[in-house]
């Protein structure tokens, strides 16, 4: 039997989506984070509970939403609660044993940019802002990123700490009196990288099916280590596949009003 096809994209969003756990709560970003998440909720994890920052909880869309004010999350979920409660009462409090977020821009210890690109008051491109990303990646047990390699993204110093990860490296996050265990994986449309123990600095510990050393390296703005017995990433199976191409499709054809 051959083998499914898919795209470096497609290899994203389901690696992504393995990392996580039935039992995990989960802070969704908008975008890739969202749908790794929901690909999660409808195959392996069933029972996941998936929080979104306007305090949906327990949030099961049947499409991918457009914005954390997207209808669908509100319709869908457990229930809604006011957003000074999601923060305080959920996210500060301990609650979240993952923060999922998306980025502009990453460096090696796992310091999220979604700002500006330039000077901050000349910038060459202004983007969305942090939302409440900051307070995910202090406040969420854990954090996962994902976002498509390249060297515009993965960059040796972001240009603006909007999300903090571990900072310098080391001890940073501790010495700042951090006590969550801040960025413990990347996920990108190449590899699957993790933290150094000691340094924090990401280490590729897999390549996705056909990718290079090499590949990973042209794609990244430092010089990228990898770990002792870097593996293979298992390529992803027909329902994992099916169910991502079944919730994209739903998706478009919801947003396009048909």
């Amino acid at each position: 039997m051959s083998k499914p096809e898919f795209t470096p994209n497609e290899m994203m969003t389901i690696a992504a989506s393995r990392a996580l756990k039935n039992d995990d709560v989960c802070f969704v970003g908008i975008g890739a984070p969202s749908a790794a998440c929901n690909i999660a909720r409808l195959t392996h994890a069933p029972d996941i509970t998936l929080i979104y920052e306007s305090g949906t909880i327990g949030t099961a869309p049947d499409v991918l939403p457009l914005s954390i004010g997207d209808g669908e999350l509100c319709d869908t979920a457990l229930t809604t609660v006011p957003v000074p409660e999601m923060f305080r009462y959920w996210l500060q409090g301990g609650r979240i044993t993952i923060g999922f977020l998306g980025a502009a821009q990453i460096d090696k210890y796992g310091n999220i940019n979604t700002t500006v690109i330039g000077d901050y008051d000349s910038p060459k491109t202004r983007l969305p802002g942090g939302g409440g990303a900051p307070e995910i990646a202090t406040s969420s047990q854990e954090v996962y990123i994902t976002l498509a390699q390249s060297k515009r993204g993965m960059v040796e110093k972001i240009d603006f700490y909007t999300s903090f990860g571990h900072g310098d490296g080391g001890d940073h996050r501790e010495r700042l009196g951090i006590d969550t265990k801040g960025p413990t994986l990347l996920i990108t449309d190449i590899a699957i990288w993790k933290p150094d123990p000691v340094t924090k600095e990401f280490t590729v510990v897999s390549l996705h099916p056909g990718v290079t050393r090499d590949q990973v390296q042209e794609t990244c703005g430092w010089v990228v280590r990898f770990a002792d017995g870097v593996e293979e990433t298992p390529p992803p199976t027909e329902l994992e596949l099916a169910t991502l191409r079944d919730l994209k499709a739903r998706t478009e054809a919801a947003h396009k009003g048909a």
